[in-house]
C-alpha cells in the first residue's frame, strides 16, 4: 500500500486516526496525531480514510519515493514537447510544489503596464498543476511571468511567510539554460525555483515584528487617535490631482536647458503622475502645461491616445485658459 505526505489515516489494530506527516522508510511511516505528536507506524496498519491531498482535481500527485529525501521547494516548470529544440512545438507550464504545505498561489503575465491573472486555485502537498499549454511566440509576447503563493496545512504547521515572485522567461532564456530531467515530467525541462528555504516559525515572528508590525503601528487606522470620517466631496476631492507642469516648477535653474531637454523632463513628469494616479484609481487629473507653441500639449494628446482606460478634454476654460488638459480615468 502507498501513502502520501497529507494522507488521513485510521490505524488497523487500535483506536484513533491522524494524518501522515513524513515517510520514515520504505514499510513505515510518521503519523501526526491531533494533539500534534509524531508516531511511527508501519504502513500495513493503516486504513487510508481520506486525503488532503487532491485538492484541485486538475493536479497531479507526486508519487513519494521513501529512498528519496525530499526538501521542500516551490518551482515554475517549462517543459518542450520535444527533446530536440528544433522539433518543440508546444510548451508546458507547471507550478511543482515539492513541499509538505498546501498552497494558495495565483498566476499571472505582464501585458504592457499590467498583469493579467491565467490561472489561480489551491495546490496540494506534492502536487503539480498545468498552467497553461503554449507556443514559443507566447514568451516573445509575454516575458514576464508573477508567482504568487500562500503556505497552509489542514494541522498543526509552521508559520512561513508568502511569496511573490518574478520570473523572466523568454525564447533566450529558455535556449541558454539547461534542462534538466525530473521523475515527475516525461521530457527534460526548465526549472525556476520559486521557494526553497521554509521558515521556523520563530524566524517568522521575528520577521514580523521588526518589520511588519513597525509598519503596521505607522498607519493611521492603528494609531490610538479616532478616525475622522469625510463627507462624500471631501471623499471625491481626494480622488482628483492637479499637476503644474511649467519647467520652472520641476527644475530649480531650467536656464542651461535646451528646449528638448526641457520637454522630456515635462513629458516623463506627465508620464509618472498618470501611472500614478491609474495605480490609486483616481478618478480625475489635471495637467497644466500653458500655451506656447503647442508642443507640450501635442505630444500629451498623442500620448493619452494610446492609454487604455482614460479619456481627455480641455481643462475648464475659467479656472486655466486654454493652458490645460483634463484626464477622466474610467
Amino acid at each position: 500500500m502507498k501513502l502520501r505526505i497529507g494522507d488521513k489515516v485510521r490505524f488497523l489494530n487500535e483506536t484513533g486516526e491522524g494524518v501522515v506527516s513524513r515517510i520514515k522508510d520504505k514499510i513505515s511511516v510518521f503519523v501526526e496525531m491531533p494533539d500534534g505528536f509524531e508516531i511511527p507506524y508501519l504502513a500495513a496498519q493503516l486504513v487510508p480514510i481520506h486525503t488532503e491531498l487532491i485538492i484541485d482535481k486538475d493536479a497531479d500527485n507526486i508519487e513519494l519515493n521513501p529512498d528519496v529525501h525530499f526538501n521542500d521547494a516551490i518551482y515554475l516548470i517549462i517543459e518542450p514537447d520535444h527533446e530536440l529544440p528544433t522539433l518543440i512545438n508546444d510548451y508546458k507550464i507547471y507550478l511543482f510544489n515539492s513541499s509538505s504545505f498546501n498552497v494558495l498561489f495565483s498566476y499571472s503575465i505582464k501585458d504592457d503596464e499590467y498583469f493579467q491573472t491565467l490561472k489561480h486555485g489551491e495546490l496540494g502537498a506534492y502536487q503539480k498543476i498545468l498552467l497553461k499549454q503554449v507556443k514559443i511566440q507566447f514568451f516573445k509576447d509575454y516575458s514576464y511571468h508573477k508567482i504568487e503563493c500562500l503556505f497552509y496545512k489542514n494541522t498543526h504547521f509552521k508559520a512561513q511567510l508568502p511569496i511573490v515572485e518574478i520570473v523572466n522567461v523568454s525564447p533566450k532564456t529558455l535556449a541558454e539554460s539547461k534542462a534538466i530531467r525530473h521523475d515527475e515530467f516525461k521530457l527534460p525541462v526548465h526549472g525556476f525555483l520559486l521557494k526553497d528555504e521554509f521558515l521556523t516559525q520563530t524566524n517568522v515572528e521575528q520577521e514580523l515584528s521588526l518589520v511588519d508590525i513597525a509598519r503596521l503601528k505607522s498607519v493611521k487606522e492603528f494609531n490610538s487617535r479616532s478616525k475622522v470620517s469625510k463627507s462624500n466631496k471631501e471623499y471625491l476631492r481626494s480622488l482628483e490631482k492637479e499637476i503644474d507642469l511649467h519647467i520652472t516648477e520641476l527644475v530649480d535653474k531650467p536656464e542651461g536647458l535646451s528646449n528638448f531637454e526641457m520637454l522630456n523632463i515635462q513629458l516623463e513628469k506627465f508620464e509618472n503622475e498618470l501611472d500614478d494616479a491609474i495605480f490609486k484609481n483616481m478618478k480625475k487629473i489635471i495637467f497644466i502645461h500653458g500655451v506656447g507653441n503647442g508642443r507640450l500639449k501635442q505630444e500629451i494628446i498623442a500620448r493619452l491616445k494610446q492609454t487604455k482606460g482614460v479619456t481627455y478634454q480641455d481643462g475648464s476654460y475659467k479656472e486655466y485658459g486654454f493652458g490645460a488638459t483634463q484626464v477622466n480615468i474610467l
